[in-house]
């Protein structure tokens, strides 16, 4: 046996799920006893991916705050007063310059983010020239830009682009607590947009908004009942930002957040689930326990889009210690 394959072979390996599972199983899931949802998680990890593996993605906003959407969480909306200024689309050199900076600390995926509702036509072209110059220097693209229409998913599509990021946010039934701008369906419907243009969709949400474990497994039933469900799921965790309508909302108990993850992995057993906003507020132990529930790609770098997150130094020390390998 190989270094990287020894001891990564569980006595007993459960059936793979294959399809979209009901929501009283996912509910009957967050209620198991932690160690029985790790084992479960842990071993279905294992059957599709080396659980010592982790995916290192940079996220950059390449234009950030004006936004007209009015997310409860969001400090880039123009509706909440947080101090941030609106700034233009940056410029290629710019970007090339960001992306360079990953690739060389080993990121192997570089997102853009900008803060759009919808973007326009012109958007889109300047933001393909963006996704061709990420991609000669040999990375993954995302973008997260907002609404699509099927012309723009395939423009985005035919320019290189690898992924789409849309996240659904919390379950259906709470949405229209957290955004009154647009609805469910209009998320649903770029995304079906991202999968007929034939790209790869990253879609995940945020826990820690005030939602019950409830809250928590619908949302996880939504993401795994996409037809096909993410290959990527970035699991966010409230951050908190001054003049936003949710600064204040009760803290998420970490260990929660922790069997938020361990259930994504066992409802959606091939899709890199991703540790995402709200990492800076982790301890090492959390994070530890959220790579053992079946975590295996984080966003990397000083900053995710506005808020802060683990820098290169500190996230390379704690992979050291956990025996993690990058890819």
């Amino acid at each position: 046996m190989t270094e990287q394959t020894l001891a990564f072979h569980p006595r007993t390996t459960p059936a793979p799920v294959t399809e979209a599972v009901p929501l009283g199983v996912i509910r009957a899931w967050f209620d198991l006893p932690l160690g029985e949802l790790m084992f479960r998680a842990m071993q279905v990890h294992r059957q599709h991916f080396a659980p010592d593996e982790v995916q290192l993605a940079t996220l950059l906003s390449v234009k950030t705050g004006g936004c007209p959407e009015d997310c409860g969480y969001c400090p880039q909306s123009v509706h909440h007063d947080t101090g941030l200024a609106a700034s233009k689309l940056l410029d290629v050199q710019a970007v090339r310059e960001a992306a360079l900076a990953a690739r060389e600390n080993g990121a192997t995926r570089f997102c853009m983010g900008a803060a759009w509702r919808a973007p326009k036509d012109r958007d889109i072209e300047q933001v393909g020239e963006l996704v061709r110059t990420v991609k000669d220097l040999g990375l993954q693209t995302c973008c997260t830009l907002g609404m699509l229409s099927a012309p723009q998913a395939q423009a985005l599509k035919e320019a290189g682009l690898d992924y789409y990021n849309h996240n659904l946010d919390t379950a259906p039934e709470l949405y229209g607590g957290i955004v009154s701008t647009r609805d469910y369906q209009d998320r649903l419907q770029t995304l079906a947009h991202v999968r007929e243009a034939g790209m790869q969709v990253c879609c995940g949400g945020i826990v820690g908004m005030g939602e019950s474990r409830e809250g928590r497994a619908g949302l996880v039933h939504q993401l795994a009942n996409l037809d096909p469900y993410p290959e990527s799921v970035p699991i966010n965790n409230l951050v908190q930002v001054e003049g936003t309508p949710l600064h204040g909302t009760a803290k998420l108990d970490p260990l929660e957040f922790v069997r938020t993850v361990a259930v994504a992995r066992l409802a959606m057993p091939r899709a890199r689930v991703r540790l995402s906003a709200g990492r800076q507020e982790m301890d090492e132990s959390t994070q530890a326990l959220c790579f053992m529930a079946g975590a295996n790609s984080v966003f990397y770098g000083d900053k995710l889009l506005t808020t802060g997150n683990p820098d290169w130094e500190r996230d390379r020390a704690l992979f050291d210690k956990l025996g993690l390998r990058t890819v």
